[in-house]
C-alpha cells in the first residue's frame, strides 16, 4: 500500500515534482509533464510519449538522450489530458516533427489524438505509433485491439534512437511501427496494487492463485490458476509468447522480464535464469536482455516477459546508446543545458460577448455543475469500486477531478463575467484537462459543445434545450466512437437523448422532460449489467464484467437525475 504522501489527490504531480528536483540534468517541469533539461540538435524528431502516472520508470524515467524527448504524465492510471500532450509536445519538439507513441489505451488514443490533430494544424507534423504487446488483452487476428504493456520500452527505445541518429519522422514512424510488431508481452500477478489513499487494492488474487493476463493499471488478469514454481512460471511465460511470436520472427531476440512494483530483485533473476534456458533450448540467442522494474504499476505484486524479436535494422537501434534517469545504454557525449520557460496560466477575461440571458445562464450553469459534482463525490467510491472490477479502478475519482475542476474554472469565469459558451468552455477544457482518461475526454468535450451550441442568445426556449442535449450526445458518441450495445457511457446517453428530445417535441416542460430522461438512462444504466464490453479497458476482461453495469454509464445515469432535481427546483421556485 502506498503510505507516503500529503494528499492522495496531488500524489501524482508531488512525485513527479521530486522526480525533476532529483533529475535536474536530465528533465525540466513544463506543464504537463517532463521534457529533456539538455538541447537536442536542430530539426531531430522529437518522440513524446506519456500515459498515466504510477508507472515508473515509464514514463517520466526513459526521457533523455537517445530515448524520450518529452513524456506527458497523466494522473494515477489515467492518460494525459489532450492539453498536456500538446504542451509537453510543443516544448520537446525541435523542428523535425514529433512522434507520439504510447499503449493502445482509450483515454490515451483520444487524448493524443485530440493534441495530434492540434500539433498538425499548427504546422508541427506529428504522427502517433500505438504500442500493442499484450497477447492476453485480444488474439493474433485483433492485434490491432491489443493494450500495450512492457513493450512499450522496445518500440520507445528503437524509436528514440532513430530520432537520435537523425533519421526523418518517415523513418522514425517506421521503424516505431516495425518494433512494435516485433514485440509480445504476456503479464501475471499475485496481488493487486493500492490507489494512494485507498484502504484496499483494486483486485485480490485468492490465496495460493495467480492471475495471468493483467493489464498494467490494476485491472486484474484474465484468469486465475494455481500459483506455480518457478519453473513452471517461465514455462508458461514462454511458452505462451513463442506460441503468439510475430511472422519473420528469427532467432536473436532481446527478452525483458519486468517487475510490476514488489516483487524482488532476486526473485527476478531466478526467473529470468530459467527463461533463459527455455529460450536457449528452443534454439534462440538472447541479444542484450533486461531484468528489473521497467513498467511498473505501484506496489502490485507482478511481473511479466517480452520478447522482442530482432533482424538486423532493429539490433542496431536497441544496441545504440541511451542516457536517462532509468534506462542506460552504452555512452554519449554530454549535452549543454537548455533553458525551459514555464507556460503560464493566462488569467480569464471575457473574451466573447455575452447578452443577459446569457450571462445570466452561465449563473444557472455553475450551480448546476456545483450539483454534478455533489452527486459525484456521493459515488466517488462506488463508482471507483465498480470500476475496480473489470478496470483500473479510477473511474470515481477520475470523474471527481474533472467535476471539481470544472466547477473552479466555471466559477472563474463567473466572476469575470463570462456569459454561457465562454464559461462551460473554460468548464469542459478543465474537466478533461484534470480528468485525464476517457471519461474525461468525452465529458470535456460534451460540456463545451453544449455552450457552443446554446451561444449568447436573447432568450432561450425549450428547443435550444434539445438543441444542447442533442450537442451533447455528439460531442459523446463522435469523439468516443461507442455504440449501442458496446457497454459505456453512450448506453445511458442514448435513451436520456432520445426521450428528451420525444418529450419536449410533446410539449413537456424543461424539468418534466429531464425527469423522463433521466428515468430512462439510470435503467439503460442498469441495463448494461447484461452486456459484454466491446471498448475500453473492461474489454479484455469481458467475463468478469457480465452481471455488473457499466461505471460510466452509471455515472451518467446518476448525473442526469441530479441535473433533473435541480431543474425541478428551479421550476417550482
Amino acid at each position: 500500500m502506498t503510505k507516503i504522501f500529503d494528499d492522495p489527490a496531488q500524489f501524482a504531480d508531488d512525485a513527479l515534482d521530486g522526480f525533476v528536483a532529483a533529475n535536474r540534468q536530465y528533465v525540466a517541469r513544463v506543464d504537463g509533464g517532463v521534457v529533456r533539461s539538455t538541447e537536442s540538435p536542430e530539426g531531430q524528431v522529437a518522440l513524446v510519449i506519456g500515459g498515466g502516472s504510477g508507472h515508473y520508470p515509464a514514463f517520466a524515467g526513459l526521457v533523455g538522450a537517445g530515448l524520450a524527448a518529452g513524456s506527458a504524465c497523466g494522473n494515477m492510471f489515467a492518460s494525459p489530458s489532450a492539453g498536456q500532450v500538446y504542451r509537453v509536445a510543443k516544448a520537446s519538439q525541435s523542428g523535425g516533427g514529433v512522434l507520439l507513441s504510447y499503449g493502445n489505451y482509450a483515454g490515451d488514443v483520444l487524448h493524443f489524438g485530440q493534441a495530434q490533430d492540434k500539433l498538425n494544424a499548427e504546422g508541427i507534423e506529428t504522427r502517433t505509433v500505438l504500442v500493442t504487446d499484450d497477447i492476453a488483452s485480444a488474439p493474433l487476428e485483433e492485434i490491432g485491439k491489443r493494450r500495450g504493456i512492457a513493450g512499450d520500452l522496445t518500440v520507445f527505445k528503437v524509436a528514440g534512437a532513430a530520432a537520435e541518429a537523425g533519421l526523418d519522422l518517415d523513418e522514425v514512424e517506421r521503424l516505431a511501427i516495425k518494433a512494435n510488431h516485433h514485440t509480445r508481452s504476456l503479464g501475471v500477478a499475485f496481488a493487486g496494487c493500492t490507489l494512494p489513499g485507498a484502504a484496499e487494492p483494486l483486485f485480490t488474487v485468492p490465496e495460493g492463485m495467480m492471475s495471468v493476463g493483467l493489464g498494467i493499471h490494476g485491472e486484474p488478469g484474465i484468469s486465475e490458476q494455481p500459483l506455480p514454481t518457478a519453473s513452471e512460471l517461465a514455462q508458461l511465460l514462454v511458452d505462451g509468447l513463442l506460441k503468439d511470436k510475430p511472422d519473420a520472427a528469427g532467432t536473436r531476440v532481446v527478452p525483458i522480464l519486468n517487475g510490476l512494483g514488489t516483487v524482488k530483485y532476486d526473485e527476478l533473476f531466478l526467473l529470468f535464469g530459467r527463461i533463459e534456458a527455455l529460450l536457449a533450448g528452443a534454439g534462440l540467442e538472447i541479444v542484450e536482455p533486461e531484468c528489473g522494474e521497467l513498467v511498473t504499476s505501484l506496489d502490485m505484486s507482478g511481473l511479466s516477459l517480452t520478447l522482442f524479436w530482432l533482424d538486423e535494422e532493429l539490433e542496431k537501434f536497441w544496441a545504440a546508446p541511451a542516457d536517462t534517469p532509468a534506462f542506460r545504454k552504452g555512452n554519449l557525449a554530454p549535452r549543454r543545458a537548455r533553458s525551459v520557460e514555464s507556460l503560464a496560466e493566462a488569467e480569464t477575461t471575457p473574451a466573447l460577448a455575452a447578452t443577459p440571458a446569457s450571462t445570466a445562464l452561465a449563473a444557472t450553469a455553475v450551480d448546476a455543475l456545483k450539483e454534478v459534482r455533489a452527486v459525484v463525490v456521493e459515488h466517488e467510491e462506488a463508482l471507483g469500486k465498480l470500476d475496480a472490477i473489470a478496470g483500473d479502478g479510477d473511474h470515481g475519482i477520475g470523474m471527481r477531478r474533472g467535476v471539481d475542476a470544472a466547477v473552479a474554472a466555471a466559477e472563474k469565469s463567473h466572476a469575470a463575467g463570462a456569459g454561457l459558451e465562454e464559461l462551460l468552455a473554460a468548464a469542459g477544457e478543465q474537466w478533461a484537462e484534470r480528468a485525464g482518461g476517457t471519461s474525461g475526454a468525452l465529458w470535456g468535450a460534451a460540456v463545451a459543445a453544449v455552450g457552443r451550441t446554446l451561444g449568447s442568445k436573447d432568450s432561450y426556449s425549450a428547443a435550444d434545450a434539445a438543441a444542447a442535449v442533442n450537442a451533447l450526445r455528439d460531442a459523446i458518441v463522435d469523439l468516443g466512437k461507442a455504440e449501442a450495445g458496446d457497454k459505456t457511457m453512450v448506453d445511458a446517453l442514448l435513451p436520456f437523448a432520445d426521450t428528451f428530445s420525444k418529450a419536449i417535441d410533446d410539449g413537456g416542460s424543461l424539468a418534466g422532460s429531464l425527469r423522463a430522461a433521466a428515468d430512462a438512462a439510470a435503467k439503460a444504466a442498469d441495463a448494461t449489467a447484461d452486456l459484454s464490453p466491446k471498448k475500453g479497458r473492461a474489454r479484455p476482461l469481458a467475463e468478469k464484467s457480465l452481471g455488473h453495469p457499466d461505471p460510466g454509464a452509471v455515472s451518467f445515469g446518476l448525473i442526469a437525475s441530479r441535473v433533473a432535481d435541480y431543474a425541478a427546483t428551479i421550476e417550482s421556485s
